[in-house]
């Protein structure tokens, strides 16, 4: 059972672990800026880009998917402006156009071209490839301590946890910073603080975070993991270091129950066939968000 466990369920758990703590750092802030919506965006926008990468290339390697994305979020920006401006409509009405326009750009592209020979096709880019994500040379406990099994490890688990580390890293650089700019954009302005380069980087944060979770977990958990963990740690308490924390709480217990009831959940309940595990994280998520929502100590009361 030890074996089995640790070649087949401990590289996706710890994967979707990474990508959902990844997501939910930069979350926190999007959601008390009001601007949660962007991790749905940044999902939407990417797609071609990563796509029109692959198409370019021939390989899923890390810098051709960024640089795709980033084209792709350039692209976005140019056409917000572009719809805005020529059709007379309000932002929030021409990010709407753009992003689905986009997002079924995407989708169309991966139909049309032959990716699923490498876990690149709509089913991948919706739900993730969690459960192919296993470790063949890991034997055993014994296996983490053998550099040699290591090296045989899905390459989706060191991209994750380095970035990760980024992302916590440029948190605790730029805390302060972000702190107030969030709370008090005009007392961070007087302070002579770059706000609208705050914003960005925190855009980045979340852009980076996203393209590397995309193609491991798929859309479906960055999506869910930019909104639901900051979401339900901000009706547990009113303090942002807090908030931080319960949200990575919130974040790795909805990966790790999330894979596992996806996994034994029908069969216990009498099924034979086990379910998609990005889908089961985020139902996990919702259902935390849920209960913080009627029993959290900071929620709202009428």
């Amino acid at each position: 059972m030890g074996a089995e466990f640790v070649s087949l369920s401990l590289p996706p758990m710890l994967i979707g672990t990474l990508a959902a703590i990844a997501c939910a750092l930069p979350g926190n802030f999007l959601l008390l800026r009001r601007q949660a919506l962007i991790g749905d965006a940044i999902s939407h926008v990417v797609l071609p880009g990563i796509v029109a990468a692959f198409l370019l290339t021939g390989a899923v390697a890390t810098w051709p998917m960024m640089l795709g994305a980033g084209g792709a979020a350039l692209v976005a920006v140019l056409l917000i402006e572009a719809v805005r401006r020529l059709g007379g409509i309000e932002p929030g009405a021409a990010m709407g156009v753009v992003f689905t326009s986009m997002f079924a750009a995407g989708v169309l592209l991966l139909e049309l071209s032959d990716t699923s020979s490498v876990h690149l096709d709509v089913q991948h880019a919706l739900y993730g490839n969690l459960e192919s994500l296993i470790w063949l040379d890991g034997t055993g406990w014994a296996a983490l301590s053998d550099p040699q099994a290591l090296r045989g490890m899905p390459p989706e688990l060191p991209r994750m946890a380095a970035v990760l580390a980024l992302v916590a890293t440029l948190t605790a650089i730029l805390w302060r910073p972000l702190k107030l700019s969030t709370f008090d954009e005009g007392f961070a302005r007087t302070l002579g603080l770059p706000v609208r380069g705050i914003g960005l980087i925190l855009v980045v944060m979340a852009a980076i975070a996203a393209v590397a979770a995309f193609d491991a977990v798929g859309s479906i958990i960055v999506i869910a993991m930019f909104i639901c963990p900051p979401a339900a740690a901000r009706l547990m308490t009113n303090r942002l270091e807090r908030q931080i924390w319960w949200s990575v709480g919130f974040a790795t217990l909805s990966a790790l129950l999330g894979y596992v009831l996806a996994g034994y959940g029908p069969l216990w309940l009498g099924g034979g066939h086990a379910v998609s595990a990005a889908g089961m994280i985020a139902t996990v998520s919702g259902v935390i968000l849920g209960a913080a929502a009627l029993f959290g100590p900071c929620r709202t009361r009428s």
